[in-house]
């Protein structure tokens, strides 16, 4: 061990999240023992507020703040958000902040631009909002945050940050494995038997779908795909979706909402689709790129083990399976991780890894230029 670290502290940590989808806060209590073995000791997820929700998403799609005014007023509002849900989180579990070693919050991402701001490659940021001096002084507990900057500092793409807590759970010696997380967007980790950890976006998971959904339905997302199971997809419109050259791009890679959304999806249609049908197409989408990407970079993967809000979605699932015929695709449930909760428990643990000095990256799945300590502590 490197004479500036210590081992990682035993004990409680908070990790939160919201993701690309901004479809609320996930919070995750979760006691690590000496080892990197944890167990999620509580986790919940708390709802934004609507017209909150609605301006990040707006900004997550590329929309620009009205002014400075307002992204000063958001990074407090998402910080608020943030320490009310751990306060609720610690409450419920019956703890206190003198039990918790730390919060490691990720914050909302309103821009990731780590090909520079105009795909000129000069001026790499990604930017997630969530003031870490609030959270900390409403909490009363040390507060890890800021934690994908310095990666894209030294060159990476800063995503998927997962990757390194997904190798350190659930990795095995006997089988090629992938981590497939469906949020917003979605990301493998790959974990071969030997070899280096890899890790990457493949593109949308719900984020599509959930926009469209709102569109037309009203409602945050596509409950279980039951819209989409009302359509058809569309081979002509799939085509023209599919043309989209960021797929053809090789790891690492990394997207958001400010790339696919809304506008992104009505560019490539003819005026005459059904709605249902768009809804059912951009499913296959989600599938079918899903199931390239696995094939293209590990194709003696035999189980994928899968997280994030659309395991709950059977159509998605069932479209995926369909895709990928010879692999065992499963929940992390199987493996003792709550599969809604494996993000916010990740960030628990770069929390940790932060205090103890330790990396929080894999520079074979970012791309940068080697291990670093990641994120920024705030004080209790």
């Amino acid at each position: 061990m490197p004479a500036n670290t210590q081992a990682p502290a035993a004990g409680l940590f908070v990790g939160l999240i919201s993701g690309t989808s901004a479809d609320g806060i996930d919070a995750a209590l979760v006691r690590f023992d000496s080892a990197q073995h944890c167990e999620l000791v509580l986790g919940r997820t708390y709802p934004w507020q609507d017209a909150l929700r609605a301006r990040l998403v707006a900004l997550g799609q590329g929309g620009d703040a009205q002014s400075l005014e307002e992204l000063g007023t958001l990074d407090v509002q998402i910080a608020d958000a943030f320490a009310e849900a751990a306060l609720a989180l610690l409450d419920e579990a019956g703890a206190g902040a003198a039990d918790v070693n730390a919060i490691g919050s990720h914050g909302q991402t309103v821009r990731h631009r780590p090909e520079g701001a105009f795909y000129d490659g000069r001026h790499p940021f990604t930017w997630q909002l969530g003031d870490g001096h609030r959270i900390a002084e409403r909490c009363g507990i040390a507060t890890v945050a800021d934690f994908r900057r310095r990666d894209v500092a030294a060159g990476g793409h800063g995503a998927p940050l997962v990757p390194a807590f997904h190798a350190a759970q659930l990795h095995a010696a006997d089988e090629d494995r992938a981590v497939l997380n469906l949020g917003g967007i979605a990301n493998y980790t790959l974990l071969p038997t030997s070899g280096a950890v890899r890790g990457f976006d493949t593109g949308p998971a719900n984020c599509l779908m959930d926009a469209w959904h709102l569109l037309h339905r009203g409602g945050a997302y596509d409950a279980d795909g039951e819209f989409a199971a009302q359509g058809e997809s569309d081979p002509e419109l799939l085509a023209r979706l599919l043309d989209e050259p960021w797929f053809a791009l090789p790891p690492p890679k990394s997207t958001g909402r400010e790339h696919f959304h809304l506008d992104w999806v009505r560019s490539r249609l003819s005026g005459d689709e059904r709605v249902e049908d768009v809804q059912a197409t951009l499913l296959e989408l989600s599938a079918i790129t899903i199931a390239d990407a696995l094939r293209a970079q590990q194709p003696g993967t035999r189980r994928v083990l899968a997280c994030g809000g659309g395991v709950r979605n059977a159509q998605l699932l069932g479209a995926i399976a369909a895709q990928l015929p010879d692999v065992v695709l499963e929940s992390t449930a199987a493996y003792g991780l709550d599969p809604d909760f494996v993000e916010a428990m990740a960030f628990a643990w770069l929390a940790r890894q932060t205090l103890a000095g330790l990396p929080g990256n894999l520079p074979s799945v970012t791309g940068a230029r080697g291990p670093r300590v990641l994120g920024v502590v705030y004080p209790a």
